[in-house]
């Protein structure tokens, strides 16, 4: 990861929600599943993991959850104006957070080390040499 300066503010398309990440994250993945190319309407979404305790929000969000392939349930927190997924959680871990970086003002961190879910991904797409690879979830 880029090394930046911390804390980097964040926030969604119209600003009703902010957040300040203060430390790295523990990682950065991309994934390619057909859930996560629906939300990001792209080939693949990326996520920053990070510890709860290092993201500080304020603002109004709202909440959307799904039962994933595992059987989990994929919790999600959204602006309810303008609709931007700010991160995602898993309730039976409520000490890390799946933060959607792209929102961030410094979006150097954003470099996966791992791409999960290949197994659906897009034919088009070419992997960077060098990253973990994953059929599914680990």
């Amino acid at each position: 990861m880029n090394k930046s300066e911390y804390p980097i503010k964040g926030s969604c398309q119209c600003g009703n929600v902010q957040y300040e990440l203060l430390e790295e994250p523990l990682f950065v993945v991309a994934c390619h599943c057909k859930e996560c190319q629906k939300l990001s309407t792209s080939a693949f979404s990326i996520t920053a993991m990070v510890n709860t305790a290092s993201v500080k929000f304020t603002g109004e969000m709202s909440s959307w959850s799904r039962v994933a392939d595992s059987g989990n349930t994929s919790g999600a927190k959204f602006c309810p104006t303008c609709g931007n997924r700010i991160y995602h959680f898993d309730p039976k871990d409520p000490g890390r957070l799946k933060l959607k970086p792209s929102n961030l003002s410094d979006t150097s961190i954003i470099n996966p080390t791992m791409h999960v879910w290949v197994s659906e991904k897009q034919d088009w797409y070419q992997i960077p040499a060098g990253v973990k690879v994953f059929g599914k979830q680990p």
